[in-house]
């Protein structure tokens, strides 16, 4: 049985490609979008269209969604460590612990911040993909720290385009190899899809705008501790910025990180945290900001480090 959605083209959409239109208006991938369009899966105004055909204003799509075997669903769970720390009717902001992942995804069956949410009877927003629903932001698996989802639909809305649009701060410690010179700056540098390894990201010409401001806090014999602050959200982008330039993070050993020194601070994941998040609400009016404690395994990586 298939899923048939029926919705109206967006006026930011209006002139795109039907391809990388319905990608972002179902926050699918652009090419499962494509094979929709290629199975005629999709209308505009009643008539059959194709991928390099151009969304019209105010038009009326009509899309047949199959549904599929490997359907994602978000499973509830009860997730140890898994923290809310604020929520009202508009957005929920959690705490995430690192093996949790953002939401379902291919190949992964461990708990997602939607289950856990689901299992403490916390619902959020239904915009987005099923799989993607409420989410406005991701924190790789093994990155912890501060998430905010929408519970509203007008939230989702506003949130996502806040994201877009650079406004939201949101500030990572991360703990690097070495000693990175200069001890302040700013990585900008594109990134892309990796040639040759299906999961990983590089910086690479061609490859998307990424800004990634960064300040030394502590510096250690092996390692330091910076403060990054994001100006863009790409996937991987702390990690890939400061493998590209010879730092990776402590215990990131998918981006080149020593794993001698990670089996001795006893890290099996990247050492970065998302300690700092602040946003113009978007019912409230005002700025809201939340600040994230690191957890017992970073907390044991330093302590270790500052006696190396």
């Amino acid at each position: 049985m298939s899923q048939f959605k029926q919705l109206p083209v967006p006026g930011g959409l209006a002139g795109e490609r039907a391809d990388a239109g319905i990608s972002k208006l179902l926050g699918i991938s652009r090419n499962v979008a494509a094979d929709l369009l290629s199975a005629g899966n999709v209308q505009q105004n009643g008539v059959t269209i194709q991928k390099s055909d151009r969304l019209i204003e105010d038009a009326f799509l009509e899309i047949s969604l199959p549904e599929t075997k490997n359907q994602l669903e978000i499973v509830p769970v009860q997730v140890p460590g898994f923290s809310v720390i604020y929520q009202d009717d508009d957005i929920v902001v959690v705490d995430k612990p690192a093996g949790v992942a953002s939401h379902p995804s291919v190949g992964w069956d461990g708990p997602t911040v939607g289950g856990a949410l689901l299992a403490q009877g916390i619902s959020i927003s239904t915009s987005g993909a099923q799989e993607r629903q409420g989410i406005v932001q991701r924190l790789d698996v093994g990155t912890s720290g501060l998430m905010v989802l929408a519970k509203s639909e007008y939230a989702y809305s506003v949130l996502k385009q806040a994201f877009r649009d650079r406004e939201v701060h949101k500030v990572y410690h991360a703990v690097i190899q070495g000693l990175a010179d200069p001890l302040a700056g700013t990585f900008d540098a594109p990134i892309g899809r990796h040639p040759k390894h299906e999961f990983k990201f590089a910086v690479m010409q061609g490859g998307k705008p990424s800004v990634t401001h960064y300040e030394t806090l502590e510096a250690f014999r092996a390692a330091s501790l910076v403060e990054i602050v994001l100006e863009t959200g790409r996937t991987h982008q702390i990690r890939v910025h400061f493998s590209a330039f010879k730092h990776s993070l402590v215990g990131d050993t998918m981006y080149g990180a020593d794993p001698i020194l990670a089996a001795k601070v006893s890290l099996d994941r990247q050492w970065l945290h998302a300690v700092r998040l602040s946003f113009m609400h978007p019912t409230q009016g005002q700025v809201v900001e939340f600040e994230s404690k690191y957890p017992a395994d970073l907390e044991h990586a330093l302590t270790v480090l500052r006696g190396y």
